[in-house]
């Protein structure tokens, strides 16, 4: 930094109070130095008071004066460039607020740049702040940044020089009034749910797992319990499946691509299905499932995907998009392991049934090709007598063709000649000079014609003015109206004459009906041991079972009766009734 000398010498460096003090006086013009940078003069707040008027040899007018005391030194005047003292700010700013935790509005949020940062404001109802994120600290979000977010922001705030603007250095980004891990689950699932990865919309449905596979993918840890789990009951059910383990991290920082990697290198192998497995834990340790990557690289598997995260009550991202979820590492092993035993007895049962059924087809196809044997006749003979009779053929094919050939090749070569003498383009000249006489022609004929036309038609639309339809079209309508009145009226009488007639016959059955007898106090009684109506007392025994029935409620059939079940107790003669 420069310094001028005063009347005094040299002053000594401003301290702290007086660099404020300087820095927020009044500023003189700027002028340009002679490098061409402009500097900022700090001038004192009050002017000091003007100098005696002197004569030409330096005295004073008034001559000197005994006794007064010594004119007092000029202040010193700081002179900052304007890169000094935006440093100067750079560091008092940045030392102060080294750490900051800002509550705001996100504003102006555009997403990621070409470089993945990120550029938005913060603000209030009083004021806004710019906020950068880094794509290093942007890549580590696990929620996505819109418009109109309230957040909690952490970090330090920064001055640009080249420009003279601070912004806030982001390095931590919470959302506030609900959980960043979730609201970073229900983003992703619903952004998963609009692609057609999860949801009743998914663009492909889940797919089947395999009866029993030859091989079984395995992504997790290696030290963890629960792929001792899953070999545990894998094994106990049948100790003949192959497993294949992909290790991977199930938690913690850069686990993500490691289960992702994990399971694009096993969709590579000769594995039939790939599960994906980890114990329980709280959000934090299975958030390593609920990462887009390992959602991404589940639905991208060539073969069908078990996911079998933590407990019963535990759900993830990978449950959704997986194949099929299972509970436990243990509801897996059992869905993908049937047991040895059973599957050996049913493969026993089938073999003989298939060993039994062969030989039946064995003995028939045998019987079958002997018959077969004795009808067929050597096919060389034939063979040779086709290809005997395909050579006269071609022969005589080109005996016909080699003389047609040369007459038309003759043909050719005359008709060449002759359009060679003809000169085809005096010709055209001629033709179309004909052809434009006849189209002159043509379109003199045409409009003669239009105008003849165009007057028949007005003479006719004058004749069909004359003789317009309308008055005779109104009167057949009339008289089709009342026809159809008259119609009407007579259907209407031929219907209620017809319904009386079906009323009085109807009233005719009705009391031709033996139901309508049996309502007025009689009965049909019947055996139950074959169902015959009863007739006489010699149509039952002492002790025979009878069924009584009683047209009552007015019942419509016979099934519709009330029906009384009784035991003949005795039989009496014949009596008067």
């Amino acid at each position: 930094m420069k310094k001028r000398k005063g009347a005094g010498g040299e002053s000594p460096p401003p301290a702290a109070s007086g660099f404020q003090g300087d820095l927020f006086g009044t500023l003189a013009p700027v002028e340009p130095t002679v490098a061409g940078v402009p500097k900022v003069v700090a001038l004192p707040r009050k002017a000091p008071p003007p100098p005696p008027p002197v004569d030409a040899d330096g005295t004073g007018l008034l001559g000197p004066l005994e006794g007064a005391p010594s004119a007092p030194p000029k202040p010193e005047r700081s002179v900052l460039s304007v890169g000094e003292l935006t440093r100067q700010l750079k560091q008092t700013i940045e030392s102060r607020f080294a750490r900051v935790i800002v509550r705001g509005e996100v504003t102006g949020f555009r997403g990621a740049n070409a470089r993945g940062h990120w550029y938005f404001s913060l603000k209030d109802t009083v004021a806004s702040i710019d906020a950068k994120v880094w794509a290093s600290m942007a890549g580590r979000m696990r929620f996505a940044l819109r418009d109109g977010m309230e957040v909690l922001a952490e970090g330090s705030v920064d001055l640009y020089e080249p420009q003279g603007r601070y912004s806030l250095i982001v390095t931590r980004l919470e959302p506030v009034g609900e959980g960043a891990l979730a609201l970073a689950f229900e983003q992703l699932k619903a952004r998963l749910a609009a692609e057609g990865l999860i949801g009743d919309r998914r663009v492909r449905a889940p797919r089947p797992l395999p009866f029993l596979p030859r091989r079984i993918g395995v992504v997790t840890s290696r030290t963890g319990a629960a792929l001792q789990d899953f070999l545990r009951v894998l094994h106990s059910r049948n100790p003949r499946l192959s497993v294949l383990l992909a290790d991977a991290r199930v938690q913690g920082e850069g686990s993500a691509p490691e289960v992702a990697r994990a399971i694009a290198r096993l969709g590579r192998s000769d594995v039939d299905v790939i599960v994906v497995t980890r114990g329980g834990g709280s959000v934090e340790d299975l958030w390593t499932f609920n990462e887009e990557e390992v959602a991404r690289a589940i639905f991208a598997s060539p073969v069908p995907v078990v996911s079998a995260i933590g407990h019963e009550i535990d759900f993830t991202i990978s449950d959704f998009v997986a194949d099929w979820r299972a509970a436990t590492p243990s509801a897996a092993a059992e869905r993908l392991a049937p047991v040895l035993a059973d599957l050996e007895l049913s493969l026993a049962t089938q073999a003989g049934r298939l060993r039994r059924a062969t030989e039946r087809r064995v003995l028939e196809l045998r019987e079958r090709q002997g018959q077969l044997a004795s009808r067929l006749e050597d096919p060389r003979r034939a063979l040779n007598h086709q290809r005997l009779h395909l050579s006269e053929q071609v022969e005589a094919m080109m005996r016909v063709l080699r003389p047609a050939v040369r007459e038309r090749r003759e043909s050719l070569r005359a008709l060449t000649e002759r359009l060679q003498r003809a000169r085809p383009q005096a010709r055209l000249g001629e033709q179309r000079a004909h052809l434009l006489k006849l189209a002159m022609r043509l379109a003199e004929a045409a409009r003669a014609g239009v105008a003849t036309r165009q007057t028949s038609l007005a003479s006719a639309r004058l004749g069909l003015e004359r003789a317009s339809p309308v008055a005779l079209v109104a009167k057949e309508r009339a008289r089709l109206a009342a026809h159809q009145a008259r119609l009407r009226a007579l259907q209407q009488g031929t219907l209620a004459d017809a319904q009386r007639r079906f009323q009085r016959l109807e009233g005719r059955l009705d009391a031709m009906s033996p139901l309508k007898v049996m309502s007025r106090g009689y009965s049909v009684v019947f055996r139950q041991r074959d169902g015959g109506v009863v007739r006489s007392a010699a149509d039952v025994e002492v002790g025979e079972r009878l069924g009584i029935k009683l047209a009552a409620n007015g019942a419509r059939t016979l099934g519709g009766c009330e029906e009384v079940e009784a035991t003949v107790t005795s039989v009496k003669g014949p009596v008067d009734c």
